[in-house]
């Protein structure tokens, strides 16, 4: 008898379970334990993870929501306009762990994308002055019901739905490819209007390596030639750029590189590469780290027949880091120039060039002298001082990717009017996803419009309008300016003339004039009293400069 009362009491032991974690569910309190329990034994099984694939684990497990970004920037006009008029630059609510945990981010973002049969590319492949070929990708045109979703939504963007509409430039990764994160930018930058473009190096993203030269990280020289194009293309529109993680260098290079005559009005990098030197020599995760060197080796590996007695290959494909990988490239002893044959147009050290391609590229046509020279020509920042745009930066102090947050040059943002730092606690590699409960908030959910759930596209795109605008009045206020300046000159002479001709009389009472301003400039007082003037540059066309 007692056996059998057993043997009914375990048959019914499932389902008494069951019962009471029916009831359970039921009372919100035992609900929100049962998510705290999983959500900490979830948080101690990934940091045992991150542990073994020797990755930085999260540091707590609070819950503490995002401080939002903080924007680091020199006091000016622009930087008030900013603050005035673009809010997704200081509000955010970036997304916890394990949502918003910088690995997941960064994998998700790289890797592993929703949205690569969604979007549509035109190719076009554009022959450079060395006989090289880089690739251009266009978004095609949107669908009908999404244009009338998007002017439905009321939202504002700079010249959107026109004859014109602005022609956003991306530039992805060094290594090349789009990566989701890419690609969902595409998405929502064509919903909002703008003419997407795609840039991809010579020899990635299946564009043909059609000469023996491998570009070097800051090279701007394929990317200065695809901007004059697309400005020939669109000779109308406002021209901006995007770049997304290492892709940063060659943007920062061409800004400072051209200076006041670039064609572009505005510029953002996201998750850049801001000290190339310092980045090849950090010490990066080694799951990321053999990734990369994986995605450049299989690049380098369809070439090796073409580029083996011109670059160092096989020294390149048996490099275990990205710094062995580029110097041997790069700085490789068996292509050292001498002193006396450096510039010699005959010299063998041409990497196979014309004497044209070769005279084209000046130093660029020969290998480093050594690892430090190489970035003397290479440095993203180095010509920081001459770029005359404006430049927003999105970064994260949690990028497993980058350097420590500590390590940014943030003098560089403090003094330079032209740059400006948005910085956030969290958020990963190109990952910066927002909160859920944001998005609900807000009167839409994720299904609705699923993009908006990456806050550096939100931020940066509005960026790009917002500066636009700044920049087209300061144009209008100086245009107005001298058009009164020169009435008011022709006044002035014919008043001259007419006082000469009539005898002359007891000087009067004399009005007091405000001084005005010297030609060309519109003047605004910045965030913190002083006057900040932006002045048109009359070599670059309608550029503006600073000065103090």
């Amino acid at each position: 008898m007692e056996s059998y009362v057993l043997d009914c009491l375990l048959c019914l032991l499932p389902c008494s379970l069951f019962f009471l974690l029916s009831l359970g569910l039921c009372w919100p309190g035992f609900c929100s334990w049962v998510n705290a329990a999983v959500r900490a034994a979830g948080w101690k099984l990934w940091v045992t993870i991150c542990l073994i694939l020797e990755l930085k684990p999260p540091e707590t497990l609070s819950g503490q929501t995002s401080f939002g970004p903080r924007l680091i920037c020199k006091p000016s006009a622009l930087a008030r306009y900013l603050l005035q008029h673009c809010g997704s630059l200081t509000k955010a609510k970036l997304a916890d762990w394990p949502w918003g945990d910088p690995h997941l981010k960064t994998v998700s973002s790289q890797m592993c994308g929703e949205h690569a049969d969604s979007i549509q590319f035109t190719r076009e492949h554009l022959l450079l002055k060395d006989g090289g070929v880089v690739a251009l990708d266009w978004v095609t045109a949107k669908r009908r019901w999404e244009v009338k979703k998007e002017q439905q939504s009321g939202r504002k963007a700079i010249g959107c739905f026109t004859s014109t509409p602005p022609v956003l430039l991306l530039i992805p990764q060094s290594w090349g490819g789009t990566t989701p994160h890419l690609q969902r930018l595409c998405q929502q930058a064509a919903r909002q209007g703008f003419s997407v473009v795609v840039f991809h190096h010579r020899g990635t993203a299946g564009s043909p390596l059609t000469t023996a030269r491998i570009c070097e990280f800051g090279d701007p020289a394929d990317l200065e030639q695809a901007v004059v194009y697309v400005r020939s293309r669109h000779p109308s529109s406002v021209l901006v750029a995007v770049s997304e993680g290492s892709g940063s260098a060659v943007l920062l290079s061409y800004l400072g590189e051209r200076g006041s005559s670039t064609c572009l009005t505005a510029a953002a990098a996201i998750s850049p590469v801001l000290l190339g030197q310092l980045w090849f020599e950090s010490a990066m995760p080694p799951i990321y780290r053999w990734g990369v060197l994986f995605h450049r080796k299989m690049q380098l590996s369809r070439y090796v027949s073409s580029l083996r007695g011109i670059l160092d290959v096989d020294r390149a494909l048996r490099s275990s880091s990205l710094r062995d990988f580029e110097e041997a490239l790069f700085c490789s002893p068996t292509e050292k120039a001498s002193p006396s044959t450096e510039r010699n147009p005959a010299s063998p050290s041409l990497r196979g060039l014309t004497s044209a391609a070769a005279w084209a590229l000046g130093d660029r046509a020969y290998p480093a002298a050594d690892w430090e020279s190489y970035w003397g020509r290479n440095e993203p920042l180095r010509d920081a001082d001459e770029v005359a745009v404006p430049v927003l930066c999105i970064c994260s102090s949690d990028d497993p990717l980058l350097p420590p947050a500590s390590m940014l040059p943030v003098s560089l943002f403090q003094s330079n009017p032209y740059f400006l730092l948005a910085l956030t606690d969290r958020g990963g590699h190109c990952g910066f996803a927002l909160d859920a409960d944001r998005q609900t908030g807000e009167g839409r959910t994720r299904s609705e419009d699923e993009d908006e759930g990456i806050w550096s596209h939100i931020a940066v795109l509005e960026f790009l309008r917002v500066a636009s605008d700044f920049l087209k009045e300061a144009e209008r206020d100086w245009n107005s300016w001298r058009g009164q300046q020169e009435v008011n000159s022709v006044k002035g002479q014919k008043s001259k003339m007419n006082a000469a001709a009539m005898p002359r009389r007891r000087r009067g009472a004399m009005m007091k004039r405000s001084r005005a301003q010297p030609a060309g400039q519109s003047s605004v007082d910045d965030v913190d009293g002083e006057s900040f003037t932006w002045k048109r540059c009359m070599t670059g066309g309608n550029r503006w400069r600073s000065e103090r």
